[in-house]
């Protein structure tokens, strides 16, 4: 506290008695209240003692904040003449309210809200705040909890400031001086902590497939809940990341505290860690205080579109309750049941997207337990044809980079509404991704005729991907195919020579329709197994050659054919591809493989001369046969 005089008598003069302070309070006057965390709870309860005490003090005073996690009495319906909540963001503990009608939900950009109030169009009568003590010059800090609590201060009609000395003091711009005060009381008490339960073997996976984006140097912002910390859990072997969050999360500090996070490549706010709230653990906020590598900004600077697009290779990490075949999401309803709010995903979404090398990812579990008919509980799929009806759609279809599930990632961005269907359906759960297809046959969004091997059951074999290094330097992901890569392989074999295609498939046929596609992308991976070699070169992915086999129903062998891209033939791309595919042939019991070749290929009779088994040959009509015995 300070030695100056005059400070001391400011911060005494302050103080008054709850029944005085509240009685501030007018009828129909708004009451704003810190967010999440940063709630003053004692505040909260002393001023539903107050009306308990004098129930005819005021009625119809309409309460507002973006989310409470703590004390929400003035929502129960005894309170219903004095207060009307209103809340920007729903929150576990006002959303039977909301949805009853007991209680309203303001859908709005949150980087809008401190507009709202600085222009008056939603003024604020009494803001009840919680804060650090002062310091020496007499400001206080507004702690985890800037947001638009700094805008709520400066337009309220009267400040009411619960001083905590567990309240963090954090750089930034949630000071507030004792001047801009009317009351204070103080009441030191635990901070709220944000705590969540989810399948942590799914999230855990989800936060490895996100990792596969995330490149070192990458600005990340990341949402709340247990994926996001686990995506944060995954990310700890980065270098060189930064932060620029609306919410900073115990996985985000725990990035820091490793130091794959140090701001030093982020565009702006160069070596700073920017946030404006944060939901974690006493630890977490322990490790914030009197920190100057954290500042917490208000919410109309962080979540600003423009902002985030200033940040060079800026990466959007959020997630959402359900998203369609068609890229549409919802992150704030269940259909016509209000779950949450628009937050700050599509400012953070589409400012990433507009960044130089940004990036948009939605990460989420692939199911959810909802309420049976019978009172009990049942498994739905978050990925379904259509959002419902009624549903908020958070972010529209342009806007989504990749979705990832515990099954994958898939990518939305430049893909056509069937490609996308396809792409959503792979990463759905085993379980829904037959009834996925139906329906999206129904609705005209795919091939009428499109396959899938046993309904979409089968299980992509992630183990089998490595990566190589050939000729020339050029990494090539070697992989199985996947249901998706149909667009991909269209381009690959229209991109063959006339005579690499005779000498691949014996025929002279130039046309590779989506019915012969299918041959390829439709496999069990066991009874046939299909590898692509994929190359990268920006964003664009294309296959640079492809092999196979199918087992052979009269003996435990397989045939065999391989195929390369007439450009990147002679870099070992198919020495390669044959040399994996024969060793998951050989790990899977198979006897070796059989392979009908045009004698005059030359290339390809050499390529598997270099196995290491026995090899026997029979020439006919200008083709070898190939049978070839794996050495044991």
């Amino acid at each position: 506290m300070s030695t100056d005089l005059n400070l001391q008598s400011m911060y005494v003069e302050k103080f008054a008695s709850e029944e005085y302070i509240f009685g501030h309070i007018r009828r129909g006057g708004r009451i704003f209240i810190g967010t999440g965390c940063a709630e003053p709870q004692y505040l909260v309860s002393a001023m539903i003692r107050y009306v308990e005490d004098n129930p005819k003090a005021f009625f119809d005073a309409e309460v507002l904040h973006v989310w409470t996690l703590g004390v929400a009495a003035y929502t129960q319906e005894k309170f219903k003449h004095t207060f009307r909540h209103n809340s920007f963001f729903v929150g576990h503990d006002t959303r039977a309210a909301v949805n009853t009608g007991l209680a309203d939900y303001t859908p709005v950009f949150l980087s809008h809200v401190p507009r709202l109030f600085y222009q008056r169009l939603v003024p604020i009568d009494i803001a009840l705040v919680q804060t650090s003590p002062p310091d020496r010059h007499g400001y206080m800090s507004l702690g985890i909890g800037v947001d638009i609590v700094k805008a709520a201060v400066e337009t309220a009609r009267i400040v009411i400031a619960q001083v905590n000395t567990n309240m963090p003091r954090v750089h930034g711009d949630g000071f507030i001086h004792l001047r801009d005060v009317n009351f204070i009381i103080s009441n030191d008490e635990p901070l709220l902590e944000y705590t969540f339960e989810t399948d942590m073997e799914a999230a855990q996976k989800i936060g490895q497939y996100v990792s596969r984006l995330i490149e070192d140097g990458d600005t990340l912002q990341v949402g709340y809940g247990n994926i996001p910390n686990a995506v944060a859990a995954n990310l700890k072997g980065k270098k060189h990341l930064g932060i620029h969050s609306e919410l900073l999360s115990d996985g985000l500090v725990e990035l820091i505290k490793c130091g794959a996070v140090d701001n030093s490549r982020k565009t702006i706010n160069h070596g700073k860690t920017v946030a404006s709230f944060c939901m974690g653990t006493k630890d977490t906020y322990a490790f914030m205080h009197d920190n100057p590598s954290i500042e917490f900004r208000t919410i109309d600077y962080t979540n600003n579109p423009m902002t985030i697009a200033s940040h060079e290779n800026m990466a959007a990490i959020n997630s959402a309750l359900e998203i369609d075949l068609t890229g549409q999401s919802s992150a704030e309803s269940l259909g016509k049941t209000f779950f949450s709010g628009i937050g700050g995903q599509a400012d953070f979404v589409r400012g990433a997207v507009m960044a130089k090398g940004g990036k948009a990812i939605l990460a989420m579990d692939s199911t959810a337990e909802v309420a049976a008919p019978d009172g009990g509980l049942m498994t739905v799929s978050r990925i379904v044809p259509f959002l419902r009806e009624g549903a908020g759609v958070t972010l529209n279809r342009g806007d989504v980079h990749y979705v990832v599930t515990e099954y994958g990632i898939a990518s939305l961005h430049g893909k056509n509404i069937r490609e996308r269907a396809m792409e959503l359906i792979s990463i759905a759960h085993p379980s829904f991704r037959g009834q996925l297809i139906e329906e999206a046959i129904k609705a005209n969004l795919i091939y009428k005729d499109q396959t899938f091997t046993h309904g979409g059951s089968v299980r992509y074999p992630e183990e089998l991907e490595i990566y190589i290094t050939v000729k020339n330097n050029i990494e090539i992901l070697l992989r199985p195919v996947k249901i998706t890569d149909e667009p991909i392989l269209k381009d690959f074999f229209y991109s063959l020579s006339d005579d690499t295609l005779y000498k691949r498939f014996i025929s002279v046929r130039k046309d590779m329709p989506h019915e012969r596609l299918q041959e390829f992308i439709s496999v069990d991976y066991v009874n046939k197994m299909v590898l692509v070699a994929v190359v990268k070169e920006g964003a664009r992915e294309f296959i640079a050659g492809m092999g196979q086999y199918t087992i052979l129903t009269d003996m435990h062998a397989a045939d065999a054919a391989f195929v390369v891209r007439d450009s990147y033939q002679g870099k070992g791309i198919g020495r390669e591809l044959l040399n994996y595919i024969t060793l998951i042939a050989r790990k899977r019991g198979l006897l070796g493989f059989t392979a009908e070749i045009i004698s005059s290929n030359r290339v390809m009779v050499t390529l598997f001369d270099s196995l290491d088994a026995d090899i026997s040959k029979t020439y006919e009509d200008g083709l070898t046969t190939l049978k070839i015995m794996f050495k044991r």
